[in-house]
């Protein structure tokens, strides 16, 4: 009960006026209702019935009902400025009316990954980079700069709109590392400090949600899809990951040429062998297989290395022991992070147990090297569609496993008639191909 009571003080001494419960969808959308703040030490002690069947990927109209129970370790406290109240979000997980875990929770997904690492004695920390645009309406992507990297626009709106952006997530406890302009025009970047991964993946659903919030306020639009415009990058969202024990980066080993330890080595093998099968999760829509395409920086070979930006997974350069880490750069932002996290998890682990050793690094450009050579080395390549990544899914059992059949087999579907509706719809570029040459 210490955890609620501290929650309770802690709502009641920031003089919260609305209480937000929240909680994720198998997509990745966050939904959520408003309580009471008379009610939220029931909430936290009995839970708050819902409709699960108006719920996307939950359960079937027959067995609607489920539990909604407050994480009093997971209580984000949002200014005024942002909505004009001060308003507490507090992340749920999801039940059935027995109590038992819902097995479709995403939510649930991931602690049950993180529990069986933890008998092992890991403990899972990640950093997110996350990717974005901000935009003029929220109907069309009209490009509002031609910045790029890094480019200082002091009194720029969309610039403004960051700055209060990460001003309101580290009021709201919320560690932000850095922020700046990315490659592409209109694109902006956050990126967020080491911590384990449920309270990353916490972190990250608030977060965008912040980010869309105030970027309201300035009239802008922010948008998380991959690729929103042809011709110029997409937005990603690299993982920094690695494993711990208390104090101790088990990634770390001195005399390794990479200072990766063996662990770190088979926690990449697993990832490099089975990440084509988790594909569907890490970049679930028909847009993302837009964004991973050779020119745009983003991944398309499954090779790894350190200074090598082509690369799928990249050994970034550090000073101490405690920042040793893998950096994972094919998901991007539309992605279900506890989903996301959990097969990356999964992969991992399973190159622990199978002890299985990455190919040799690649320091080259892959985009440009021959096709020969990149068959001489065996260099295979992520999915190239959403359909591609639903037939790799059904490969391999490594999906299944991460998510647990239910949920793997509601994903399978939802896609499968994702990829039909957008392989029947009829796109600008036939009408401007055919439409007047037919």
């Amino acid at each position: 009960m210490s955890g609620i009571s501290g929650a309770l003080t802690n709502l009641q001494k920031n003089g919260v006026e609305v209480i937000t419960l929240v909680f994720t969808d198998v997509l990745g959308r966050l939904k959520g209702f408003n309580l009471s703040v008379n009610e939220i030490e029931r909430a936290f002690s009995e839970g708050i019935v819902f409709d699960g069947s108006s719920v996307e990927g939950f359960v079937r109209i027959e067995e609607s009902d489920l539990i909604a129970r407050p994480d009093p370790q997971a209580v984000f406290v949002a200014p005024a400025q942002v909505s004009g109240f001060k308003t507490a979000f507090i992340v749920c997980d999801v039940l059935r009316v027995d109590g038992r875990p819902f097995e479709r929770d995403p939510r649930h997904i991931l602690k049950r990954a993180l529990e069986q690492i933890q008998k092992q004695g890991y403990q899972y920390y990640v950093g997110p980079e996350l990717e974005y645009f901000y935009f003029g309406s929220d109907s069309t992507p009209t490009l509002l700069d031609d910045a790029g990297y890094f480019d200082t626009l002091p009194s720029y709106r969309p610039t403004l709109a960051r700055e209060e952006t990460v001003k309101v997530l580290r009021e709201m406890g919320i560690e932000v590392e850095a922020s700046h302009h990315e490659v592409s025009p209109s694109q902006h970047e956050i990126d967020f400090r080491y911590r384990d991964a449920l309270r990353m993946a916490d972190t990250l659903q608030i977060s965008k949600m912040i980010i869309k919030e105030v970027a309201r306020k300035y009239d802008l639009y922010a948008s998380f899809m991959p690729k929103p415009i042809f011709g110029i990058n997409g937005s990603g969202m690299h993982i920094h990951m690695s494993l711990w024990r208390g104090d101790e980066n088990l990634f770390y080993d001195a005399k390794d040429p990479y200072q990766l330890s063996s662990l770190a080595r088979h926690f990449l093998g697993g990832l490099l062998k089975y990440v084509k099968h988790i594909a569907l999760v890490t970049n679930q829509w028909v847009n993302s297989y837009k964004r991973l395409v050779v020119g745009y920086e983003a991944p398309v070979y499954i090779s790894w290395g350190r200074f090598n930006r082509s690369a799928l997974v990249r050994v970034p350069a550090f000073k101490k022991p405690a920042s040793a880490r893998l950096e994972f750069r094919a998901p991007d932002p539309g992605t279900n992070p506890y989903l996301a996290l959990a097969c990356v998890l999964t992969a991992g682990m399973r190159g622990v147990s199978e002890r299985i050793d990455p190919p040799e690094p690649i320091e080259m450009d892959i985009y440009h090297m021959p096709e020969a050579d990149r068959q001489r080395r065996s260099i295979d390549t992520l999915p190239a569609s959403l359909l591609e990544a639903i037939e790799l899914a059904m490969q391999s059992p490594i999906l299944a496993e991460a998510l647990g059949e239910p949920l793997f087999e509601k994903i399978v579907e939802n896609k499968r008639v994702e990829w039909d509706k957008f392989r029947m719809a009829v796109t600008d570029y036939e009408i401007q191909t055919y439409y007047r040459m037919l």
